[in-house]
């Protein structure tokens, strides 16, 4: 997977204070190690790179609109990690409308039912999470959260390379 022939994953990008908070936490409770990428809400996992030129010029036709509201709901216990559940019918419209324009050409992971999220922990002992969910949890209120733009990558084995991120402006 080099270059050009790596797979694209597309993700919505936070406002600078959520994405601060959110990486922040990603930092604290991920292996460092293993954290290869910063805080993310993942639309799609794998789309072939073959999309990409048509992929970009859908993401700026969505952009030029406006920013998608959503909320932090709650909190996902993963097993081996823990993430924020969010909410948001607008992403979850933007998602709907490339995945019907990619129709045939996704995973089964892409072709499921989204449950957006944010991972702020992963690869640890179901114990670890536990303790990371708890903690988590205790002071977790839901709040709104800002959805700033969509960004494209590619997946390089284990770091994403980016490709475009592109800011809503409606």
């Amino acid at each position: 997977m080099i270059g050009n022939a790596a797979p694209i994953i597309l993700t919505a990008t936070m406002g600078a204070a959520d994405f601060a908070w959110a990486d922040t936490l990603r930092r604290a409770h991920f292996p460092a190690g293993r954290n290869k990428v910063p805080a993310h809400i993942t639309l799609f996992h794998h789309l072939p790179p073959g999309l990409q030129r048509e992929l970009m010029d859908r993401m700026a036709v969505i952009c030029r609109g406006k920013a998608p509201a959503a909320q932090l709901a709650g909190l996902l216990n993963l097993g081996n990690g823990v993430a924020f559940r969010v909410e948001s019918a607008g992403l979850d419209a933007i998602r709907a409308e490339l995945a019907d324009m990619f129709q045939g050409l996704l995973t089964p992971q892409d072709q499921a039912k989204p449950r957006f999220h944010i991972t702020v922990q992963n690869k640890v002992s179901s114990d670890r999470a536990r303790l990371a969910f708890n903690e988590l949890n205790a002071s977790f209120r839901p709040r709104p959260l800002v959805i700033s733009g969509l960004a494209a990558w590619r997946y390089m084995g284990g770091p994403w390379e980016p490709i475009r991120a592109m800011p809503f402006r409606g």
